[in-house]
């Protein structure tokens, strides 16, 4: 697997149970809503209580890679604007038909997610362009194309979809729900 992006790592290493659970419950508190923390533990029955506790806290938890004796722990931190699963954008489909689409050959998936997330599981031929990179990066998208936007629950692709018509892009559709609940194919960076 490609190296991935965190934004705040946490040193968890050599600390036994509850240890790098209580440290990443204070580390995430102070980072920002959308960014991903690295917790590095050697504490085996992290892997299982790390998951356990972001889903049970409402972050999302990425994954797990093994470095030797390290367990690198990927976790996202949710904002209040996902979990309330609200969108706005009028031009919407939802995840079959985006597999339609796809088996047509007709569609440019833009994976809006952050790197970690992108890097643990993404449609195959998916363009990762992470929200806050879109204005720096919409010239490497074809106006002409239909454009599908993916993230994790549709909160953030509806957003991006906004941005790209806002600047001129015609066929662009948000996909809802979006990676949380996506059975079709997948692959790893």
């Amino acid at each position: 697997m490609a190296e991935i992006k965190s934004d705040h790592i946490l040193d968890a290493k050599g600390m036994a149970c509850p240890m790098p659970i209580v440290k990443t419950k204070k580390e995430i508190e102070s980072i920002e809503a959308g960014k991903v923390l690295l917790v590095e533990a050697t504490d085996p029955g992290s892997k299982a209580d790390i998951k356990a506790w972001a889903e049970r806290a409402g972050h999302q938890y990425l994954g797990t890679n093994e470095e030797g004796d390290t367990l690198k722990h990927y976790i996202r931190k949710a904002s209040e604007e996902e979990a309330e699963g609200e969108t706005s954008f009028e031009n919407v489909v939802n995840n079959d038909e985006l597999k339609q689409k796809l088996s047509d050959g007709v569609a440019t998936v833009i994976d809006v997610r952050e790197s970690a997330e992108y890097a643990f599981g993404h449609i195959p031929g998916a363009k990762s362009i992470p929200l806050g990179e879109l204005d720096s990066k919409i010239d490497e998208l074809n106006n002409e194309d239909d454009i599908y936007v993916v993230c994790r629950t549709g909160n953030r692709s509806d957003l991006a979809a906004k941005k790209l018509s806002e600047k001129g892009y015609k066929n662009v559709t948000n996909v809802v729900p979006g990676m949380s609940e996506w059975d079709g194919d997948v692959e790893k960076a």
